[in-house]
């Protein structure tokens, strides 16, 4: 189904209008593409039903917040159900697909903006799978420490200034790795290049606090949420790197991919008994 797709026409949507993807649509003078001036949103929807919508608009209200952009009210959920749903349609997609939406701020300018308005891209890419699938074969990390992250009011959002992560994600590629930590400016854990990161270590379920630098993922929220409803101790922490030779396990969360168990760090080898409950946890609730 995928590789038919590919063959296909395919569509994004920008600015409640609908293009071809190839679609010139971005002028030299974006200023997401010139400043970085920008927030970005992955999304997953199952069976036809956008995931968790409601924390998606509360983590892009928060943003745009941030970073002092206008009209936030107008990107809710119910923008982001109707607009995923359209595009979803108008590119034939059997109802499981993963989307990002770019917003960016309108208008020219140096670094001083004319304007806080808005505009926005979605992008499509269809699924085959209709639920989360915990990945059969454990994948491989190293710690990434030739960028630290900086711990700042800005750490834990999603903005469009991810070098950081491209060059952990290029040190990834040289490295033959399926996935980096990175650090954050005081040298502890703060998070993967895609991913939340979660650590059992003696029965005990550890994550990056949001005041060590790393971005407040949807996924993470829902985990942490799965972890009180089942009484499962879980602590937001400031995580030495060092607790990776001692962890019993490893797993990683995003919107997209659900979660993701570590198999190995350097000779280290991890269980997953833990990544797979909450995996399953993630199913019951589609």
């Amino acid at each position: 189904m995928a590789q038919l797709y590919s063959l296909m026409s395919q569509f994004i949507l920008f600015n409640d209008q609908f293009f071809t993807n190839d679609a010139a649509v971005l002028q030299a003078s974006n200023r997401a593409f010139k400043f970085g001036d920008g927030l970005f949103e992955s999304m997953r929807m199952c069976g036809g039903k956008l995931q968790y919508p409601e924390l998606h608009a509360d983590r892009i209200k928060a943003t745009m917040k941030a970073l002092k952009m206008d009209g936030y009210n107008l990107l809710d959920d119910y923008f982001l159900k109707q607009k995923t749903a359209e595009l979803a349609r108008k590119n034939k997609i059997q109802g499981n697909a993963r989307f990002r939406l770019s917003i960016y701020r309108q208008g020219q300018g140096l670094y001083t903006p004319e304007t806080n308005k808005v505009g926005y891209l979605i992008e499509v890419k269809p699924l085959e799978t209709t639920t989360y699938e915990l990945n059969k074969k454990g994948i491989i990390v190293d710690v990434y420490d030739e960028i630290a992250k900086p711990i700042n009011k800005l750490s834990n959002y999603k903005t469009t200034n991810s070098l950081p992560f491209v060059m952990a994600a290029i040190f990834q590629k040289q490295h033959q790795l399926d996935e980096v930590l990175l650090l954050n400016q005081n040298g502890f854990l703060c998070e993967s290049t895609s991913s939340n990161l979660f650590v059992v270590y003696q029965n005990q379920i550890y994550t990056p606090a949001l005041s060590e630098g790393c971005v407040g993922g949807v996924m993470r929220n829902v985990v942490m949420q799965l972890a009180k409803k089942h009484q499962l101790p879980l602590i937001e922490a400031q995580i030495n790197p060092q607790i990776l030779n001692e962890a019993e396990e490893v797993f990683l969360t995003n919107a997209v991919s659900g979660v993701r168990w570590v198999m190995g760090y350097g000779r280290k080898r991890y269980f997953n008994e833990v990544a797979r409950m909450f995996s399953g946890w993630l199913n019951q609730s589609l």
